[in-house]
């Protein structure tokens, strides 16, 4: 069994540690209208303490070249994709996947335009991989003000598509971080049909959520009846039937052909969920209209079961939320929950969204 990480590092030298602190107030001080204060000192630390111990482990042959060039890259294109999303945060976005091998005059391509373009008139960003295909399309609909892009570099994909302006506009070497990028940062998911790649992207969105690792969203199947997703779903119905997931993991995802359908979906899960945040084991919903009596005793009755003897309550913001300014003018309710039903959870969103 691996050793349990330590939040804290250490390099294990203490006067490397000590440069470490004194670079970080450097960096804090750089800034003169904070008056030396830093955000996040630990997490920071955490990361230039890594980047220390990782240059010892090459001096010690444990790290060659290849290895630290992936680390450094991978740390680079993260910091992009937030300097890219982070202004943004405040903005519901959606990311729309699909083949990047769809053309123009495919009914795909105008459905993939028209349901981005349904999303930005509601005030929704989108975000797609940039490339050709679906890509352009999502873009093409939302228009420039409303698109996002991260790219990928392939021998084949030279340069994003035309309707993503540059400073809008992110290129990656790796897969694995442009998914974390495309993902990470969207509130609902569109999966048009597309190849191995379309799928990767909609299983990760599936298994994240599923697992636990992240919260529920909205994540929408669509496209024009010609049997993509009925074979798809018949491949699920097949992992469902051996055991490999639950059948309420039907739940996190919907498969439909209507544009309207599928932004009703969307826009409907938010329509008084707001978000989600794990305070220790405790699972915070929050809301934007507090429930009534008659509907927290209904949501204990139907989904008190995968609470545990605490049930269901109402509560204020927790510490953890309240030293973040983490929404905290909203209402909310709290449960002790496994995470081991995901399907559950979705209906309880549900739930709250019909009051």
């Amino acid at each position: 069994m691996a050793a349990p990480r330590n939040p804290r590092r250490s390099t294990g030298v203490p006067a490397l540690d000590q440069a470490i602190g004194q670079l970080l107030d450097a960096v804090a001080f750089s800034n003169t209208d904070r008056d030396g204060r830093l955000d996040n000192r630990d997490q920071l630390r955490d990361i230039l303490t890594t980047a220390v111990q990782m240059a010892l482990d090459a001096s010690n042959g444990h790290a060659d070249r290849l290895d630290l060039k992936i680390a450094s890259t991978t740390l680079l294109e993260m910091r992009d994709a937030y300097r890219l999303l982070g202004p943004y945060r405040g903005t519901r976005k959606v990311t729309i996947f699909g083949s990047a091998r769809t053309a123009p005059d495919d009914p795909l391509y105008e459905q993939t335009k028209a349901v981005a373009a349904a999303m930005a008139g509601r005030g929704w960003m989108v975000v797609t991989g940039a490339g050709p295909g679906i890509m352009a399309a999502g873009l093409d609909g939302a228009g420039r003000d409303n698109a996002l892009g991260v790219a990928i570099r392939l021998p084949f994909e030279s340069e994003a598509n035309e309707y993503v302006d540059a400073d809008r506009l992110i290129d990656m070497r790796y897969f694995f971080t442009r998914k974390l990028a495309l993902i990470r940062e969207s509130d609902a998911f569109i999966v048009m049909p597309g190849g191995f790649g379309t799928l990767d992207e909609a299983f990760e969105v599936l298994t994240l959520v599923q697992t636990g690792k992240a919260t529920p969203v909205p994540m929408v199947m669509l496209g024009l009846g010609h049997g993509y997703w009925t074979a798809w779903q018949q491949f699920v119905e097949k992992v469902i039937e051996e055991g490999y997931i639950s059948s309420t993991d039907r739940q996190l995802y919907k498969v439909t052909n209507d544009v309207d359908d599928a932004v009703s979906e969307i826009c409907g899960f938010y329509a008084n969920f707001h978000s989600i945040r794990w305070v220790n084991d405790v699972l915070v919903i929050r809301m934007q209209r507090e429930l009534t009596d008659v509907q927290l005793a209904k949501v204990v009755a139907n989904f008190g079961e995968f609470a545990d003897a605490e049930g269901v309550w109402r509560t204020g913001p927790l510490p953890q939320e309240v030293s973040g300014k983490d929404h905290v003018e909203l209402p909310r309710i709290a449960m002790r929950f496994s995470r081991r039903q995901p399907g559950r959870l979705r209906g309880l969103i549900d739930a709250v969204n019909a009051w």
